[in-house]
């Protein structure tokens, strides 16, 4: 088996920079990812993030233009198409990208569009697999379409109680994806999920801030990276 890989999932420069310090091989770079489970980041932010990461740690941009379901319009993936171009301008290492048609199978004509956007760079399949009702054709569809990953809980809430799908997802691959492991993920999980043979695992190692103000008065805050879950996720994956 070879090495399995750490993806921290971060919404700041300072995050970025402290999750590659720590040990993450790649990220992935989001906004609003607590509130919605992620949307596209600014082209500002990534090219900020990738001219203060080392050129080994990727940067891999998540594509989603807003919450909800994966099934989008025409002009929802228009500007998908745009925002992967703008990405791999910026310098992105890859995209994290997601469609399904309203069966919940996966699009491959927009998939398709946002693989060849990427020119070249990685793709990734993101968690929009969790919901396909046959996964075997899904993977088939997503590794005749050139995406390199897949990012699954196994059809769980947390990656954890999705150990048995996982071990399925990474059999129906054949080698002709990657799999990484992400949803809900603590380090403590991480032992459980090398071993049913996934290529990596994704978590967003994040604390939340709390802070007073903004409008109207009240608390609010936001997420931030966390150093003590990234160092725990790393030494859970090192060897020795």
């Amino acid at each position: 088996m070879g090495v399995t890989l750490l993806e921290i999932a971060v919404q700041d420069v300072a995050g970025a920079v402290l999750a590659a310090d720590l040990g993450a091989d790649r990220l992935e770079l989001c906004a609003a990812l607590a509130a919605t489970g992620g949307l596209t980041p600014s082209i500002g932010l990534l090219d900020a993030t990738v001219a203060a990461l080392p050129p080994h740690v990727g940067v891999h941009v998540l594509v989603r233009p807003r919450a909800g379901s994966f099934v989008y319009t025409a002009d929802e993936l228009d500007v998908q198409v745009r925002d992967v171009r703008a990405a791999v301008r910026a310098g992105a290492a890859g995209v994290v990208v997601g469609a399904l048609t309203a069966s919940g199978a996966v699009n491959r004509g927009a998939v398709s569009r946002l693989v060849d956007a990427a020119d070249g760079r990685e793709v990734t399949f993101h968690r929009a697999l969790d919901t396909v009702p046959l996964l075997a054709g899904a993977l088939d569809d997503l590794a005749s379409l050139g995406v390199v990953r897949v990012l699954t809980s196994g059809g769980a809430a947390a990656s954890i109680d999705g150990v048995d799908r996982l071990a399925s997802t990474v059999t129906l691959a054949g080698g002709r994806l990657q799999v990484m492991a992400g949803g809900g993920v603590r380090p403590a999980d991480i032992p459980a999920l090398v071993a049913v043979g996934v290529d990596a695992v994704h978590l967003s190692a994040s604390r939340h801030v709390d802070e007073s103000g903004g409008p109207g008065g009240g608390t609010s805050g936001y997420t931030t990276t966390d150093p003590a879950l990234v160092s725990a996720a790393a030494a859970a994956l090192r060897r020795d």
